[in-house]
């Protein structure tokens, strides 16, 4: 299976915002591997504004070490990063 790494390595060199047809023919370019270019070809034909949305959108997740368990701990911790007026009172 591909990984985040590998997607964002073969397309480093993409211009964005690029379709789909342009992030298949550039990871074939630069010789990306069958899986790579196998969840490429699976891509929505939509404009991507930048790698990590196309590796999103492959379903390739950028810390598949995290578990679903730590994925939910992180979601229940408070936000310090948010704005005063969405923070509750």
């Amino acid at each position: 299976m591909a990984s985040y790494d590998d997607v964002l390595q073969y397309l480093s060199s993409l211009d964005y915002p690029a379709d789909k047809a342009d992030v298949v023919r550039e990871a074939e370019r630069e010789g990306a591997p069958p899986d790579v270019l196998r969840a490429l070809r699976a891509l929505p034909p939509v404009d991507y504004a930048n790698g990590t949305e196309v590796a999103r959108s492959a379903g390739i997740e950028a810390a598949p070490e995290a578990g679903p368990a730590r994925r939910a701990a992180q979601a229940r911790e408070p936000h310090t990063r948010v704005s005063q007026h969405l923070r509750r009172i």
